[in-house]
């Protein structure tokens, strides 16, 4: 059977040439009645926390749940991770199911976007009704489509809040390296491992600007990452989400963090509760990440201090900050992290 399958295929191909494989209409984006719709089953005001890798996402979202009203999970990359939310109707058959004309149910009109928002507001209000807190929002880290992320978020959630935080480059950099050398990450080159060894036989190389931790290709890629995430996420989400854009530093954070906190909860449930200082203190005096990576690989962990600012100036090089400089300089300016680019 599987050979006269073949020999018909092969037919087909002879008298009306190759097929083209078919291509999926545009998803459209949610409507404001298809919205009104929604409300009407999943009633909970909806908001995301994006930010590079490395850059406090995780602090943020065990922070911000800690008022009575807010409750925050992560990593469900609806929008910040392949295959996505829209890997649920993104194929041509889907297209034509939930369009198909004959079908009553969908008067007309695509239902994929109300799928998605559908299928993204069962998993987020059930985990949020379980905790009895009637905001909820989920934090996933963007490092991957920047822009594309915020663009394709806004054609589900254009009601939705946005918060993103940012941290310094060049310790997230730092961070982002040695999270790839405790975890033995599979993308390691020889160079790489040969940094990792030197690490274990001694420290001191890497601390007084004798030696870097990265390779140049390494940090030339991060940096130009991380460039990209800032520029095109910040824009993107000014310009769709407005009022509803909260951006943040993870330094301030750190530094004033009640204060902090109290503005992102007046942002996202229009009140802020003064009884939580003590609470945010104890969490901040929590580090599971750091805990998790001394039991993964702690003859690496425990030289990086964990969630502290300005790591990179005890080591970067002369030449990781001029490389550095020469790609996100201006980006570092831009969002007070320098003055200018003579640092």
């Amino acid at each position: 059977m599987q050979i006269l399958e073949r020999i018909k295929k092969a037919a087909r191909v002879l008298i009306k040439g190759e097929v083209k494989p078919r291509k999926r209409t545009p998803i459209p984006a949610i409507s404001t009645s298809e919205l009104d719709e929604v409300h009407q089953f999943f009633s909970r005001p909806k908001f995301f926390i994006l930010g590079h890798a490395r850059s406090g996402t995780t602090l943020l979202a065990r922070l911000v749940r800690l008022h009575p009203e807010i409750h925050c999970n992560w990593q469900a990359h609806f929008f910040t991770r392949e295959p996505f939310l829209k890997s649920l109707v993104n194929s041509p058959e889907a297209a034509e199911w939930l369009g198909r004309k004959s079908n009553r149910w969908n008067q007309g009109e695509d239902l994929s976007a109300l799928v998605m928002r559908a299928s993204a507001d069962f998993i987020l209000e059930r985990d949020a009704a379980k905790a009895g807190k009637r905001i909820v929002g989920d934090k996933s880290p963007s490092s991957l489509i920047h822009g594309q992320a915020v663009r394709d978020m806004a054609a589900v959630y254009p009601d939705a809040s946005l918060v993103y935080i940012v941290r310094d480059g060049r310790d997230v950099l730092i961070s982002e390296r040695f999270r790839n050398f405790v975890e033995d990450s599979k993308f390691l080159t020889g160079e790489d491992r040969r940094i990792i060894d030197a690490l274990k036989v001694d420290q001191k190389p890497f601390t007084d600007g004798s030696r870097s931790i990265f390779t140049e290709a390494f940090i030339r890629r991060a940096a130009t990452g991380w460039v990209a995430n800032l520029q095109e996420t910040d824009k993107e989400a000014r310009r769709l989400y407005g009022d509803r854009y909260h951006a943040m530093r993870y330094e301030d954070l750190l530094a004033t963090p009640f204060v902090e906190m109290q503005k992102l909860w007046n942002f996202l449930a229009g009140n802020a509760d003064l009884s939580l200082g003590a609470l945010v203190s104890q969490e901040l005096a929590s580090n599971p990440d750091e805990e998790w990576q001394a039991r993964r690989n702690d003859s690496i962990a425990s030289f990086l201090p964990k969630g502290k600012a300005g790591n990179w100036r005890n080591m970067f090089t002369r030449q990781d900050q001029a490389i550095f400089k020469e790609i996100a300089g201006e980006m570092l300016v831009k969002w007070g992290y320098e003055k200018d680019t003579n640092w």
